[in-house]
């Protein structure tokens, strides 16, 4: 088993506790895990577990315990965890402390040092500090095997990701949603469209920061200026500034 100073990398047991995520979650979570799709999901990772599969990340729910819904003012989609070993740490486009950074977390430290100048902080384990200031990094799949990308797709992960989206729709805080890449994109309209935003939103879209798409149009990743856009629009809603560069707490 691989274990580095942030412990394992692997997902030991399921179902997790529900205070595994903050408070104000509880209830979205335990309305999924009732739900045909959570009982689905819950026996097919305890069969998979069983069967000697590996699975990231080690905690699939810590967005959901770091950034608690009364906090959320940005959201970033992102699509399924990393699937190689040592990484993913159950927040979306993160990894461990202890691991490189790969390509798509890499172009995000680009367009920081773009857009704030380079930083000492832009490395593996940054994201975290997002998380402690109320962004929330939500994968749309939370769990994937190793050396098999998608792999828990359609598995009943998306009905949480539906719960959760619907959830933020409908608080009244103002949320700023940075949509990377047209998965991203489909996932929030097709929320937006079926529930009214019951306060502001600000939604900024580019090309996902995979080096497949990072620089190509119609909105390159690398130029979007996403982080101080969506700045300036939490400072004209009344909200604090997110500080991007702050360093993570372990």
């Amino acid at each position: 088993m691989n274990e580095g100073a942030a412990g394992p990398d692997r997902l030991q047991a399921w179902p997790p506790a529900l205070d595994a995520v903050a408070l104000g979650w509880q209830p979205v979570l335990g309305r999924f895990w009732r739900s045909g799709e959570g009982e689905r999901l819950n026996a097919f990772l305890r069969e998979r577990l069983a069967g000697g599969a590996v699975i990231y990340p080690p905690e699939p729910l810590k967005a959901l315990r770091l950034t608690p819904p009364e906090q959320v003012r940005v959201l970033v989609l992102g699509q399924d965890p990393y699937h190689g070993p040592g990484q993913a740490h159950g927040l979306a486009f993160d990894v461990r402390p202890d691991c490189k950074p790969p390509p798509s977390l890499r172009n995000i430290f680009k367009e920081l040092a773009r857009e704030y100048g380079p930083a000492p902080t832009l490395r593996s384990g940054l994201l975290a500090g997002w998380a402690r200031q109320g962004v929330l990094l939500l994968n749309a799949c939370l769990t994937v095997e190793d050396g098999q990308a998608a792999s828990h797709a359609r598995r009943g992960w998306e009905h949480l990701t539906e719960l959760i989206l619907t959830e933020l729709q409908a608080r009244a805080r103002p949320l700023c949603v940075l949509l990377w890449g047209a998965h991203a994109q489909a996932r929030w309209d097709a929320v937006a469209a079926a529930v009214p935003a019951a306060g502001p939103r600000g939604v900024l879209r580019a090309n996902h920061p995979s080096p497949l798409s990072a620089l190509r149009p119609p909105v390159p990743f690398i130029g979007c200026g996403h982080f101080t856009q969506a700045n300036a629009w939490l400072m004209a809603q009344g909200l604090a500034p997110v500080d991007w560069l702050a360093p993570s707490a372990p």
